[in-house]
């Protein structure tokens, strides 16, 4: 007879990480190999052998000790939860209880290689904005600290009245000139301390909460949050889960904060024998009324899950092409910025020069 899940904490599983991309090669694999008549040991000692992540080879040693001797597969996983996550370990255990683990293996290998995809388009959309947003400030940085302390100086020694630009840069010029040591040093205390914060729920809820009302990232925000939510969902209920079960498994799978929040609020609704639809309905900043529309639709005729695969792949089609054009939209403004910044410096060294020849030409 299986045993039932047993969860050990052990501060070894802290350092453990598996990649996206391992999942995926897991879920499929594991399909093929048990569809193909392979035994589930066999099936995990080939992946074990296939994989190059030492933390996945580990975790694979013993779930295919636990499997050996008895225990759900999912019960093994849930061993390792942070590594796999409630939706991986949930569809798991659905396909056992139901017999269709290798039907639900497949359907996860489909979803988690769309999820991969999307971090993967975002990500690339948002490298070149990031690359001259970075460079832009280190060459102002470098003209800070190694050029204008030899240049703005000799304004200071003539006897000119110097614009309010000039007498900024040069302020800020000399202070980054005579703290350069400490900037570094903050900076590093910065971006180690903002490490820190991010892991706490608070700052990562605000943080989100910031992200979903800022100008065009916001609404590409609730895009991609709203064609993860259907893609999982959809998931779930195909692979036999509960309605409100799968809502919670959903709202655990989201990485927003905010929207988990208001998954696990409506997943409180169900229990008490409200729609779902009636409770997304009352926030149409987060949930768009073709989402909540077609949920709606999908209550009423017992169609939800296909309407939720619809929703995945209409949200998907949108997010890819607002990436497609995210840097023909975000130009401007870092054409708009990188122009505000030079001519300030322009304008900060050419007026004085022009101010001088001026004087001399007298």
């Amino acid at each position: 007879m299986p045993e039932e899940p047993t969860k050990k904490f052990s501060l070894g599983n802290l350092f453990l990480h598996v990649s996206l991309q391992d999942k995926v090669l897991f879920a499929r694999h594991l399909s093929v190999g048990i569809k193909s008549g392979m035994s589930l040991q066999d099936s995990l000692r080939l992946i074990q052998g296939q994989t190059k992540s030492a933390s996945f080879k580990k975790i694979l040693d013993t779930i295919i000790v636990d499997t050996a001797n008895g225990m759900f597969l999912s019960a093994s996983m849930d061993k390792y939860a942070k590594i796999f996550g409630q939706l991986f370990i949930n569809i798991v255990r659905v396909g056992e209880q139901s017999g269709t683990l290798t039907e639900n293996l497949t359907y996860l290998a489909v979803e988690l290689k769309k999820k991969q995809s999307l971090r993967s388009k975002i990500r690339g959309a948002m490298i070149y904005p990031a690359v001259v947003f970075f460079a832009t400030i280190g060459i102002v940085a470098t003209l800070m600290i190694g050029v204008f302390p030899k240049i703005l100086p000799v304004f200071k020694t003539l006897n000119v009245t110097l614009p309010i630009t000039t007498r900024i840069l040069i302020t800020v010029s000399e202070f980054m000139t005579a703290n350069t040591l400490w900037i570094i040093i903050g900076f590093i205390l910065f971006i180690i301390g903002m490490s820190i914060i991010s892991r706490y729920e608070w700052f990562k809820h605000g943080w989100h909460h910031v992200l979903l009302r800022l100008p065009v990232i916001g609404k590409i925000s609730v895009k991609v949050n709203s064609a993860s939510m259907a893609r999982v969902l959809g998931l779930l209920l195909k692979s036999g889960v509960k309605i409100i079960e799968a809502v919670n498994i959903t709202a655990d799978a989201l990485e927003n904060r905010v929207y988990q929040h208001e998954l696990r609020t409506a997943g409180e609704t169900l229990r008490r024998g409200d729609f779902f639809s009636i409770y997304l309905s009352k926030n149409p900043k987060l949930f768009t009324p073709i989402f909540t529309n077609m949920i709606q639709v999908g209550e009423n005729t017992g169609n939800l899950t296909e309407n939720l695969e619809y929703l995945s792949e209409f949200y998907e089609e949108d997010v890819d092409e607002v990436l497609k054009n995210l840097n023909s939209i975000i130009e401007p403004f870092l054409l708009l910025f990188m122009g505000a910044l030079v001519g300030f410096i322009a304008l900060s060294v050419i007026t004085p020069i022009y101010s001088i020849s001026q004087t001399l030409s007298r």
